[in-house]
């Protein structure tokens, strides 16, 4: 019984550590006044009847610190990848020359910079919300260990073992948030 609620603290490490993940990959698409190809990773165009990520496209490449190139392996693609990025209001204007589309990368208002942090928090806050799940399914499964003979001192430190697992993993997403909010606010 001992090795089933070792099993479900495993598990419950697993998810909240894919929960903090999927947010530091989450936080790199956003924009901090930098060039940073991430941006484009959920930018979709249609190649082929199958709607694709435009890395998966073409090449990005950032010459500089304020300017990004985008090279489609397709040049058909030029003026799809165009629209998409248009579409998806990333705050560029991109400039097709017939072979490529260059972005330049302008600087963030602050307007825009508050907005990026204020979305930046909530996905924090979903990312919490997704370690504080983890937590209930594993102590729910826990108590039903208990009642099924798992020793009821052994599920408590179990428990405990799970809050502090919580603890870890929230502050985790807090160091996360501040050092990107940082970045952000960074002119």
């Amino acid at each position: 019984m001992i090795e089933k609620a070792q099993a479900v603290m495993d598990a419950a490490k697993e998810k909240m550590q894919s929960a903090v993940t999927y947010l530091e990959e989450d936080l790199k698409t956003y924009r901090a006044g930098k060039a940073n190809p991430a941006v484009f990773n959920n930018v979709m165009v249609n190649y082929y009847g199958t709607m694709t990520p435009v890395p998966q496209v073409a090449s990005i490449g950032t010459p500089d610190a304020k300017t990004m190139l985008i090279q489609p392996w397709d040049r058909s693609l030029l003026h799809t990848i165009e629209k998409a990025i248009m579409d998806a209001n990333l705050g560029f204007t991109p400039q097709n020359n017939g072979e490529m589309i260059r972005i330049n990368v302008p600087a963030l208002t602050e307007e825009r910079r508050k907005e990026l942090v204020k979305k930046a928090r909530t996905a924090g806050e979903n990312a919490k919300v997704g370690v504080r799940n983890a937590r209930r399914d594993a102590i729910e499964t826990l108590k039903k260990f208990q009642k099924e003979g798992l020793p009821e001192d052994a599920e408590k430190d179990f428990e405990t073992e799970v809050q502090k697992l919580t603890d870890n993993f929230s502050k985790k997403v807090e160091e996360i948030l501040a050092a990107k909010e940082k970045d952000m606010m960074t002119v």
